[in-house]
């Protein structure tokens, strides 16, 4: 199907776009690409392990796109202005987004496993994956995010795993609309709530995915999730819930601070679980991925075995280091409903939160504006300090009329302790300032990676 065909990724360094160019590298395409990140020396180590795979990158100026011939894919959030369209434009090259070339991939095998929601999806692909590979079933995985079970040095950014051609599972995103491109085998919804779209658009779409599936696991914890499986067949359902009745159940849930336990009921049946990463949400996590699984094929015991080895995924919940009493988590929050879980699954235990918010764009600060504020006003508590730099911003015609100034005086007005510091070092150099032992220091965010950096440089201002 790619073996012999010529692709040019435009922002090949993307969360959805890296993982992609893996796979149609490794099926036998020839891949190259191009990427502002590479041009401004951002995360340099990224886009070495492109090349170290075989793929040649070019500066984003048009000089990359030199063929008809070249299938050229971006993704929605690129304009037509950038000298790459321009070029592909020109030449008259074939063009495809993001989400069509994954979901041609996707709908083109026999099983294929498609993991939909708000919130959760790179968590519940990467426990799915991880499920069926120690099955023996060598999935192909597309994923957001680094999956940490499958890094290896050959492989530092593991957020595609290239398996056989038969099973293929991937997180689809409702925020483009794309996620009706998909006809999965097993679709998996987590839940849905307010983030790029409507709420009313946001049912339509996870509600007709959910439709073409062979067999559809959905939250039921979620009340718009369990409303929408209220319009599906049941006999093409299957149901998980925490603390509530459902296909598959958790209840009797021990939080630990980076790990969680929990029973499983299902048929008159309990079986213990255990999960090498924390919170409450992501035992809903793991219910899907089991459900999943074992729809899959896999039996119950042996999947709640390869759960338990789960080690999660880079920028979740991640512990960057220690230093002086404090420590640094790296996280990947930036909806209501992310930042709710974090700050939930912290507060499950002692001590002071630290929190540095880099809204990860103007467009979805003015979407969840009132839902932003309140989550923070609910989820802050006591002596908690909260700071928000500037959102990312990386040129473009977004309108920029709610910005992270905005959010500051909403919570300040509900009384929240929250300041607004513009640069984002100097941000991270005042919560760094305020630390004392015991403290948890949180830097979260979306679609920058050099959140990561600046977590790392943070452990290293406190111990200097």
């Amino acid at each position: 199907m790619l073996s012999g065909k010529r692709f040019f990724f435009v922002g090949i360094g993307g969360s959805g776009m890296m993982p992609l160019a893996m796979i149609v590298h490794a099926r036998g395409a020839t891949v190259a690409g191009s990427d502002r990140g590479l041009d401004q020396g951002r995360v340099p180590a990224k886009f070495a392990a492109l090349e170290d795979l075989g793929i040649t990158l070019h500066p984003q100026d048009g000089s990359g796109i030199v063929s008809a011939e070249q299938i050229v894919v971006a993704s929605a959030a690129v304009e037509d202005s950038v000298a790459d369209i321009v070029a592909a434009t020109a030449i008259d090259a074939t063009r495809m987004t993001r989400a069509e070339l994954n979901a041609s991939l996707f709908n083109a095998v026999e099983q294929s496993i498609g993991v939909a929601g708000t919130s959760g999806k790179s968590t519940v692909t990467g426990m799915i994956g991880w499920i069926l590979e120690s099955a023996g079933v060598q999935p192909t995985v597309m994923n957001g995010a680094v999956m940490k079970n499958f890094v290896r040095p050959d492989l530092p950014f593991a957020s595609a795993i290239v398996g056989a051609q038969r099973v293929y599972v991937s997180e689809v995103d409702e925020s483009d609309g794309s996620i009706a491109l998909y006809a999965p085998d097993i679709a998996v919804l987590n839940n849905i709530s307010l983030d790029h779209k409507s709420l009313d658009e946001l049912r339509g779409l996870f509600g007709d995915f959910a439709k073409k599936a062979r067999i559809t696991i959905v939250n039921i914890g979620d009340a718009e999730a369990a409303a929408l499986a209220t319009t599906l067949d049941s006999g093409r359902l299957l149901t998980v819930a925490v603390e509530r009745d459902a296909d598959l159940s958790a209840r009797n849930i021990v939080e630990a601070p980076f790990a969680v336990s929990f029973d499983l009921l299902t048929n008159g049946e309990v079986h213990p679980v255990r999960l090498a990463v924390p919170g409450r949400h992501n035992v809903a996590n793991a219910l899907a991925a089991l459900g999943a699984a074992c729809m899959a094929g896999v039996p119950l015991s042996e999947a709640i075995a390869a759960i338990a080895d789960f080690t999660g995924l880079r920028r979740r919940f991640e512990l960057v280091g220690e230093a002086g009493g404090v420590a640094v988590i790296d996280d990947f929050a930036h909806n209501p409903d992310k930042i709710a879980a974090t700050l939930s699954t912290l507060h499950a235990h002692p001590g002071r939160l630290l929190i540095l918010f880099q809204p990860h764009g103007y467009g979805p600060l003015k979407q969840v504006r009132r839902e932003l504020v309140a989550t923070f006003l609910t989820g802050l508590t006591g002596d908690d300090v909260l700071v928000l730099p500037d959102p990312v911003y990386e040129g473009g015609t977004v309108a920029r009329e709610v910005g992270s100034a905005e959010i500051v005086g909403d919570i300040a007005i509900g009384g929240g302790r929250v300041l607004h510091i513009p640069d984002r070092m100097s941000a991270a150099a005042h919560l760094v300032a305020q630390a004392r032992p015991g403290d948890r220091i949180i830097v979260m965010g979306a679609r920058d990676d050099t959140l990561s950096l600046l977590a790392a440089e943070m452990v290293e201002m406190l111990r200097r």
